[in-house]
């Protein structure tokens, strides 16, 4: 499974001076926030990929006119083709401001999906908005990063975690991408491709599939649901 991971800034190559044809072969994308609504629209119109979202701070905007055709996943676990993403979206709270969270409440959000990583048997794959803490962020209040983050990929060792929020080009000695444990945590600012296996990359033995799907969204929201069901 070819991807397409996106934050922060809109991409030139896929915005501004678009090519027909420049989205063939992505076969999901996954935005880690801070982009046009219209952006996003605009990519999951002419790629034809599924886009899976997590808002970052500065996507207030989305609650008057959320992107189109894409799917947000905010404390959500879900299924594509075999690998389970988790979103966590929002950043470490520096001021009033939409999708801003304290230590203690990203702690709490984690700890409502912990049911549905049980029965899915794990995560491959984590979106966030900030990264964790120590591990891509920088030290100003702005763009510090989640402890609770790096306490997730400490018990759960996703393969993945694809983060935004720190902009490399503000500062070009931080790494683009890293390794964690087990986990390789990838800074996805403008846009990074990532390829992997469509079956789940820790393979437990459930594959995923006891994550149910549900039309009601407070059940959505508990177990997650698989898209390929």
């Amino acid at each position: 499974m070819k991807i397409l991971a996106i934050a922060d800034e809109e991409s030139p190559a896929l915005w501004d001076h678009y090519m027909p044809g420049r989205l063939n072969g992505y076969d999901l994308i996954l935005s880690c926030g801070d982009l046009k609504a219209d952006y996003l629209t605009f990519l999951v119109t002419m790629g034809h990929a599924r886009l899976l979202y997590v808002h970052g701070n500065h996507d207030g905007s989305y609650e008057v006119k959320p992107p189109e055709g894409c799917d947000c996943i905010d404390d959500q676990l879900v299924v594509y083709n075999g690998v389970r993403i988790l979103g966590l979206g929002g950043c470490l709270r520096y001021h009033d401001g939409p999708y801003q969270y304290t230590e203690k409440a990203m702690r709490r959000r984690i700890a409502r999906l912990r049911f549905a990583l049980r029965r899915a048997g794990g995560v491959d794959i984590v979106i966030t908005h900030a990264p964790p803490r120590g591990l891509g962020d920088r030290e100003d209040p702005a763009h510090m990063g989640f402890e609770a983050l790096r306490a997730l990929i400490d018990r759960w060792h996703p393969s993945y975690l694809l983060h935004g929020h720190v902009h490399l080009r503000y500062d070009h000695s931080l790494p683009r991408e890293q390794v964690y444990g087990d986990t390789r945590i990838i800074n996805v600012s403008e846009r990074f491709v990532l390829e992997i296996p469509d079956v789940p990359l820790k393979d437990p033995k459930n594959k995923g599939r006891l994550i149910r799907k549900t039309r009601r969204k407070s059940e959505d929201s508990a177990w997650g649901f698989d898209w390929n069901k």
